[in-house]
């Protein structure tokens, strides 16, 4: 019984929160988080991706966190650009012809804790997806972007708050 009681206050007594989502933040320490818009570098455009992935990004923290969104001085901080979206030819048919088609973006992000700044870097993310070189790319490109993106989010997310 005593073991219990012991068990029951150490547990009581940690301040990191850990959830289901991957996030291990102590909220105690960082209340706050700054994320600035990102913009497109890139030598190639699609103009729907700049809003598609800072929605997605916020969202990812407002949903996944109880950090609060401020406009500056957060604790932790984010900002960067996309600075590749391209496609290029994944796969040829034994005629020569491209059979597929592999469509990619790279979004360069620097974050900076305040509270623990070995925790800063600047850190460069890359999706892929692919598709059948019979399609055009105004046909799909909605759709891979989306996906290109909240898996980039995924991957923010996770080298940001979910240090495991």
């Amino acid at each position: 019984m005593a073991g219990l009681l012991v068990l029951s206050a150490i547990c009581v007594a940690c301040s990191v929160s850990y959830s289901f989502n991957g996030a291990s933040i102590n909220y105690d320490e960082t209340k706050t988080i700054q994320i600035a818009d990102f913009p497109i570098r890139a030598a190639y455009v699609w103009a729907p991706m700049k809003v598609l992935f800072n929605d997605e990004l916020k969202d990812m923290f407002t949903n996944h966190t109880k950090l609060r969104q401020v406009k500056r001085n957060g604790d932790l901080q984010l900002e960067g650009e996309i600075t590749q979206y391209q496609q290029r030819n994944k796969g040829v048919s034994s005629e020569g012809y491209s059979v597929q088609t592999e469509l990619s973006m790279t979004v360069n992000v620097r974050f900076v804790n305040t509270v623990h700044h070995e925790q800063d870097f600047e850190q460069q993310f890359t999706a892929t997806s692919n598709y059948d070189s019979s399609q055009s790319l105004n046909s799909v490109q909605e759709q891979l972007v989306t996906e290109m993106v909240k898996n980039i989010v995924e991957q923010i997310y996770n080298a940001t708050v979910a240090n495991w």
